[in-house]
């Protein structure tokens, strides 16, 4: 054992929950730490704080050796110390990722702290402070897959993000109203570290819009002023609310995403394979990972208003090929699924009684009153 990790358990810092000794960024259990910074990391961001070694240099606080004067240092700063040097400043809506999030928005946060300096002066937040952004991103085609430089605004004093087809172009191809805008960074399904997916809602059925830069600062950028855009339109939407409350709804990440096999309304037709998109009550169904809108959408109520999720299906159905199936309750009907192993099944439950367990807001009586209207 280190003469580091010695000095820290006489020094009670080797406790479990003590937030002086979780990970600076992402508040994962330690392994590492900066001996220039004075801050604990974990493996995976020790990692990104080597993408800065002109500021950052790490060691194992097990199994590298460590000089006295460096743990001195350690004990003099550590995480508190340097949070309260590094984040005086973050604004309300940035957003602070954590050991779940991608690896862009982790390594982005490091040197907006470290390298940037960027919440140690507010005129270094201008970027993404300011209400009003401009720029070109590459912009996935929504028939071809092809993906072309397209001009976007974001006007907080309009209330909208939008994008241009053509550079010179002097009318919008879309308006996204931004009280119904979220962007999620999603690397794996757009196949590129700074791919981010935007939604919006159109006549009330969502949108998708994939977008990504070669610059993650850029990308990184995006994401924030569209968090404060929201940020303020909420404060004047909900004047009473705090900022705990308001934060979660800046943007958000889907409950869950995947494969399953659905029928139709009548339970007869065939079972076919689509992709789904959890994403808060809205139930969404693509063709492809990748498509522009949602073949369907289906509402998740809750308990107290007779929505429900089974495992199994009921009898007398056929026509699939997947053999654990869900069967998902509503007022109106049922909706047939199958999944291809168990452990998904499982995974879609839990999500869904995760909603299904949470009471309906006041306004999603409204957005349910919309879908018993669908055709």
């Amino acid at each position: 054992c280190s003469a580091a990790v010695t000095m820290y358990r006489e020094r009670g810092l080797l406790v479990e929950g003590n937030s002086a000794f979780k990970c600076f960024i992402c508040v994962a259990d330690p392994e590492w730490a900066s001996y220039t910074l004075g801050v604990f990391v974990c493996l995976s961001c020790s990692g990104l704080h080597r993408n800065i070694a002109q500021i950052s240099k790490v060691k194992s606080i097990v199994l590298d050796p460590w000089s006295s004067s460096e743990v001195e240092f350690m004990d003099s700063v550590g995480n508190n110390t340097a949070k309260a040097k590094y984040e005086q400043i973050v604004p309300a809506f940035y957003y602070k990722p954590t050991h779940r999030d991608c690896m862009l928005l982790r390594e982005q946060w490091i040197r907006a702290k470290y390298e940037r300096k960027e919440f140690m002066c507010v005129e270094k937040q201008e970027p993404y402070s300011a209400g009003y952004r401009e720029g070109f991103l590459w912009k996935r085609g929504r028939d071809n897959g092809q993906y072309l430089s397209r001009k976007f605004i974001l006007s907080e004093r309009e209330g909208v993000l939008k994008y241009f087809n053509k550079h010179d172009a002097r009318e919008p191809k879309a308006i996204m109203k931004i009280n119904t805008v979220n962007a999620t960074f999603q690397p794996t399904k757009i196949g590129t570290a700074n791919g981010l997916q935007i939604t919006y809602l159109k006549d009330n059925s969502t949108r998708n819009i994939f977008v990504y830069h070669e610059d993650g600062k850029e990308m990184v950028d995006w994401f924030n002023a569209i968090r404060a855009a929201r940020f303020h339109y909420l404060q004047v939407a909900f004047p009473g609310a705090s900022i705990a409350d308001l934060s979660p709804k800046l943007t958000r990440n889907y409950i869950k995403e995947g494969y399953m096999e659905k029928t139709g309304p009548k339970h007869t037709e065939g079972f076919k394979k689509r992709w789904f998109t959890m994403d808060d009550r809205r139930l969404m169904y693509f063709k492809d990972p990748m498509d522009a809108y949602a073949r369907g959408e289906v509402f998740i109520g809750s308990k107290e208003n007779s929505y429900s999720v089974l495992p199994g299906l009921p009898p007398n159905i056929q026509g699939y090929h997947w053999q654990f199936g869900i069967t998902i309750v509503t007022p109106d009907r049922k909706f047939l699924f199958t999944c291809e192993t168990e452990g998904d099944q499982q995974d879609w439950i839990a999500a869904l009684q995760s909603v299904i367990d949470r009471p309906m807001l006041p306004q999603e009586y409204a957005v349910e009153a919309y879908f018993k209207r669908k055709p």
